[in-house]
């Protein structure tokens, strides 16, 4: 690739040198494109110049026109327009995808081949080129060619089944936007993977993530348990399948805990905490697999036991005593809560089209490559004539051409 640089390329960081063209919407991909950012990948975001990237208009307003979505999950990108749907807006990508390293992209299944810029067409020009592609459903498959978001990736990956009451209806599993922001971790991970592989041997490839395959991957044993007993797991609220107690438990003073304990060793911590140090002896509640079946006896239990303590009586009690138990968190709790402040888990920020604000720091922290932050997410365009200047050599009359046309 081409190895210019420019003030805004983290030179030292465990991605520098790596030059990503993120032309996806919304979420799935760009996120992936901002974990590279973070850790020094020079990344290009490229919108349609006729409005840009839908994330822009999700979430909550703020006075620049955009969203605090888009400046929290756009951030340390360069943000370009380009129409690639133009013959002239395709022949520029060409000349920018000749001299990068990755291409993330999230348009349904066929959109990229039929403007003449697929895989197998962009590989002619770079074929070290590594492409992620994220889509509802994959690039293959009966479905393929259906539209779909994260609330669907959940329901149709079988996760929505299992968030809720026993007694009620499927609900959203924390946050609607959940599948998006796994499949751009995982797609981070089969990038990184494409670049060892590249550096071994020079040959890209492309990624092929589908949204719901993003979610299934993560629910533990459903799928062999099913296929060997034809189990199928229902809702359980705050509850685990194979574990008890382990779950949510209302203090005195009104606060929400969490009590995990996974194994034999941490029940018998609790149960003596609690002063029951009998009850590891009772038959129902020996054993991990015993204690799951009578969860709702021993749930009673630690709740009545819960609820006899204050909040900070009951953290103080089960830190001493090793049983793993935390606050059920609200935001207004976590910018309170001292370890957040310790970890620097909030990153204070001060921007000129947000003004000073606070956005999640990046994950991982890395011992010798850390994470820097270089800007919030921009405004539409607002990196054209440095990019284009760099990348391809355009000149100020070229520029203005293209933007007449509408091309960028």
């Amino acid at each position: 690739m081409d190895t210019s640089t420019d003030s805004a390329h983290a030179a030292g960081q465990a991605l520098s040198g790596v030059r990503v063209l993120d032309i996806a919407t919304f979420l799935a991909a760009p996120f992936c494109g901002t974990i590279l950012a973070d850790f020094g990948a020079e990344v290009i975001k490229i919108e349609q110049p006729d409005g840009g990237d839908s994330l822009r208009q999700f979430g909550t307003p703020a006075d620049c026109g955009d969203t605090y979505m888009w400046m929290s999950e756009a951030r340390n990108k360069q943000f370009a327009t380009l129409d690639l749907r133009t013959p002239e807006g395709a022949d520029i990508f060409r000349q920018m995808v000749a001299k990068s390293d990755i291409v993330l992209e999230n348009f349904r299944p066929g959109t990229l081949e039929r403007w003449g810029l697929g895989y197998e067409a962009l590989r002619q020009v770079n074929p070290g080129l590594i492409m992620l592609r994220v889509s509802a459903y994959g690039q293959d498959g009966p479905k393929k060619d259906d539209p779909g978001f994260a609330r669907i990736a959940h329901a149709f990956g079988g996760l929505s089944h299992l968030a809720g009451d026993s007694d009620g209806p499927p609900v959203v599993p924390g946050s609607t936007s959940l599948a998006d922001y796994i499949s751009g971790l995982w797609g981070a991970i089969g990038v990184l993977i494409a670049l060892q592989h590249r550096n071994r041997t020079g040959a890209g490839q492309f990624i092929d993530i589908a949204l719901y395959e993003s979610v299934f991957r993560l629910l533990d044993e459903i799928a062999p348990v099913y296929a060997k007993f034809g189990t199928v797991r229902g809702r359980l609220g705050a509850d685990v399948a194979n574990v008890a107690p382990h779950s949510h438990y209302q203090t005195a003073t009104g606060e929400w805990v969490a009590i995990a304990c996974s194994n034999d060793r941490m029940f018998e911590r609790l149960a003596t905490l609690m002063g029951r140090a009998e009850l590891v002896k009772r038959p129902e509640f020996a054993n991990a697999p015993a204690r799951a079946r009578h969860r709702e006896d021993i749930n009673r239990i630690v709740a009545d036991w819960a609820g006899s303590l204050g909040y900070d009586e009951l953290i103080a009690l089960c830190s001493e005593a090793g049983v793993p138990c935390g606050r059920v968190n609200t935001i207004a709790d976590i910018f309170q809560e001292p370890q957040f402040q310790a970890r620097g888990n909030l990153m204070k920020v001060d921007d000129a089209r947000f003004g000073e604000t606070v956005i999640p720091a990046s994950v991982p922290r890395l011992s010798e490559t850390p994470a820097r932050f270089k800007n919030l997410g921009g405004a539409l365009g607002a990196d054209n004539d440095t990019v284009y200047a760099r990348l391809l050599g355009l000149c100020e009359g070229k520029l203005q051409e293209l933007k007449a046309t509408g091309v960028i």
